[in-house]
């Protein structure tokens, strides 16, 4: 499953903006959630597709939510994203982007505190069954709830969550800035309707969605492997420390019940070679198994069988 991203902000503070930016798409009106696709930009992808003769080249992605609003059902539709970026105003005559920040800060808190109390509603009902582990999850979710309204947060809750609850305020939050001080999102979108070099020419350093994402893989610890063939040559994400299994998990679960060992090479090494049967022949492609901790920049050919 892609990566996924949730962007949140008060009115007017350019989250919308900031998802058009990301997807190349337009949203779809005041008080519509949004969703969409960004292509995660990387340079080592086409010399690894021209090296193959890819007919097809494909990006890794993240999946981006816009939601239409803080309240706490809004926000409960972002339970299930990996972070948040939190859009801020920087750019309106009195502007205070760390206030607004702050401010949503709170509101993730208060949907978080929302929806702890509902949850223990519905899970002291069923726990009337006499199921242990629900009578349990009853007792942590009264002690998380007079936690919340102690005035503390999730992240300094001194045991462990119930895995069912997926909470906001745990996830990665991500601020950007809409303004001189941070990234101009309005120009950024204006950008994003003209060809990549046409763009480039206008804009002074990284695009936003190359700075977000260097945010994000910092904050997520994500890294980049590749599969390489004449078909297509693709990028993925994946975590730090996850697994040659973990990667074919991610291409596709068939792949990941059959497997069988994976064919592996540095990016670098496999260009430098100039194929997979000299690389092979140098000795800087190796066969690997299932507990191969993958590093970025990682060449995967990964054989299997079901």
């Amino acid at each position: 499953m892609a990566l996924q991203v949730g962007i949140v902000g008060l009115p007017g503070a350019g989250k919308t903006t900031l998802f058009t930016t990301l997807t190349r798409t337009a949203g779809g009106g005041f008080g519509k959630e949004n969703v969409g696709m960004a292509s995660i930009p990387d340079e080592r992808l086409e010399p690894l597709a021209e090296l193959v003769g890819a007919r097809k080249v494909t990006p890794a992605a993240i999946r981006v939510v816009d939601v239409p609003g803080t309240g706490p059902a809004l926000l409960g539709g972002l339970r299930q994203v990996d972070a948040i970026l939190a859009v801020a105003d920087g750019f309106s005559p009195g502007a205070d982007p760390a206030g607004d920040l702050e401010t949503l800060e709170l509101e993730l808190l208060v949907a978080d505190r929302d929806h702890v109390e509902r949850r223990l509603e519905r899970v002291e009902k069923q726990a009337k069954s006499g199921d242990p582990a629900l009578r349990k999850e009853v007792d942590v979710l009264k002690e998380l709830l007079a936690h919340l309204d102690a005035g503390r947060t999730l992240p300094d809750f001194p045991g462990e969550l119930p895995k069912e609850l997926e909470p906001l305020t745990t996830k990665s939050l991500i601020a950007v800035e809409n303004g001189p001080a941070g990234i101009d999102l309005k120009l950024e979108a204006e950008l994003a309707e003209l060809p990549d070099e046409e763009a480039a020419a206008f804009r002074e350093g990284p695009s936003a969605l190359d700075e977000i994402v260097r945010r994000l893989s910092g904050a997520l610890r994500l890294i980049t492997f590749f599969t390489a063939g004449e078909k297509e040559t693709r990028a993925w994400t994946l975590r730090q420390g996850e697994t040659a299994l973990d990667a074919a998990e991610t291409i596709h679960s068939d792949i990941a019940r059959g497997f069988i060992r994976a064919e592996t090479i540095t990016w670098s090494d496999l260009l430098e070679a100039g194929s997979h049967a000299e690389a092979a022949r140098r000795g800087t492609q190796r066969l690997e198994g299932k507990t191969y901790v993958v590093q970025d920049g990682d060449v995967l050919n990964i054989r299997f069988n079901v």
